[in-house]
């Protein structure tokens, strides 16, 4: 495993709350937990470390968690940040165990270049995600959606995607994930949003 999806961390002992939590983020460390399959593990990171490492990996990426000397297979759960001061304030992490089927939710990239916008065409995506379910040896990182057979008018749905092995998709699979539209259609609809926002406002002016 890549030493980015690798981190080291320290086991919290006590202080949970939200004062031992800020005392933690001034020290230069993150608040975390491992929810695993027995109890939960309170754990802090190092903040320098996980933010360099974070840029590296999606949020289905497998990460080796150190805790002492037993390393902790996990996905990241969930994290919060802090927009206005730029850090990361807490993290959550899930323990997977290997050999037993999981869920997750998986990003949709969309590769090619499609043949109905070389001809005048727009592509628009629709889809940005979605449920799957395999062995976390075959989680990946993202699925990808190959457009570059698509005319104008003609969508491209989940059951179109090439799946790795050992990933089955969960949603539903006539969902559109991509679509190749004229320009004309993306006008018509917009100057229908604009009708319908003008008569909105029209009928609350009227009730007033």
């Amino acid at each position: 495993m890549s030493d980015n999806r690798s981190l080291k961390a320290v086991e919290r002992k006590e202080d949970f709350g939200s004062a031992g939590s800020r005392r933690l983020l001034r020290s230069g460390r993150i608040p975390a937990v491992i929810y695993g399959k027995q109890e939960h593990l309170h754990i802090s990171l190092d903040a320098h470390e996980f933010t360099n490492k974070m840029r590296h990996f999606s949020e289905t990426a497998l990460l080796k968690v150190q805790v002492g000397r037993k390393k902790h297979e996990c996905l990241m759960k969930a994290y919060q940040e802090d927009l206005v001061r730029g850090i990361i304030k807490h993290v959550d992490f899930y323990e997977i165990t290997q050999g037993q089927v999981l869920r997750a939710m998986v990003s949709i990239s969309l590769q090619g270049s499609p043949v109905g916008t070389r001809e005048g065409g727009v592509l628009e995506q629709l889809l940005y995600e979605v449920e799957i379910e395999c062995l976390p040896k075959d989680l990946p990182e993202v699925l990808t959606a190959d457009v570059s057979e698509l005319q104008i008018n003609e969508n491209l749905a989940l059951s179109d995607i090439e799946l790795p092995e050992g990933v089955k998709i969960l949603s539903d699979l006539e969902a559109v994930v991509a679509s190749v539209r004229t320009v004309r259609e993306e006008v018509e609809e917009t100057e229908e949003d604009e009708l319908e926002v003008e008569v909105a406002e029209a009928t609350e002016e009227e009730e007033e």
